[in-house]
C-alpha cells in the first residue's frame, strides 16, 4: 500500500538502486542496450525513489531539457507493487518539483499503438488518465519494429513578470 511507501529524491547516482527494479520487469525492459543506456541516465540524471522500510519499490527519472520543459525519463514499479498508486505517488512528487522550477512542459516518450505490446497499452493508459495527451508519433525514432509516441502533460504557467 502507499502508505507503507515513502517517496525521497531527488537523488542522483541510484543506478545500483535502480537496476534490480528494472530487471524485475522484463515485459517493459528486455533490451539489455535500453536497460544500460538507463542506467546510464539514472547516475547522471534527479531520481526519486519509492521506498519501504527493506527497499526500493519503484523509481522515476527526469531531465530537464529547457528552463520549461522537462522530460520522463523512466518510471519503475516491481510488478508485486502495480496497481497500488506508487507509479501516481512518484509522478506527483517529480511535478511538484518541476513546477517549483517554473517548469511548465512535461513529455515522455512510449512504444506507440502502432505495436500491439498489451504491456505498453497500460503504460499509455497510466499516462493518459495521469493528464498526459499524445503529441506525435515517430514511426522510427528507436526501430520500424517500435513505433514512439511522444506524450505531453501541461504543468501550469509560472508567474514570469
Amino acid at each position: 500500500m502507499v502508505s507503507e511507501v515513502k517517496i525521497e529524491g531527488p537523488f542522483f547516482g541510484q543506478s545500483a538502486v535502480c537496476e534490480p527494479i528494472l530487471r524485475s520487469l522484463p515485459e517493459w525492459f528486455a533490451i539489455e542496450d535500453a536497460v544500460q543506456n538507463y542506467l546510464q541516465q539514472i547516475d547522471i540524471l534527479p531520481t526519486w525513489l519509492a521506498l519501504t522500510s527493506e527497499r526500493a519499490v519503484g523509481f522515476f527519472t527526469v531531465k530537464l531539457h529547457f528552463e520549461r520543459a522537462a522530460e520522463l525519463i523512466v518510471l519503475a514499479v516491481r510488478p508485486e507493487w502495480h496497481r497500488q498508486g506508487i507509479g501516481r505517488t512518484l509522478l506527483a512528487a517529480v511535478e511538484t518539483y518541476l513546477r517549483d522550477r517554473s517548469v511548465e512542459f512535461l513529455q515522455v516518450k512510449t512504444l506507440s499503438e502502432g505495436h500491439p505490446d498489451p504491456g505498453y497499452a497500460k503504460t499509455r493508459a497510466f499516462y493518459t488518465h495521469a493528464g498526459f495527451a499524445p503529441l506525435e508519433e515517430f514511426p522510427t525514432l528507436w526501430s520500424e519494429d517500435q513505433p514512439c509516441l511522444q506524450m505531453i502533460k501541461y504543468l501550469g504557467c509560472p508567474d514570469i513578470f
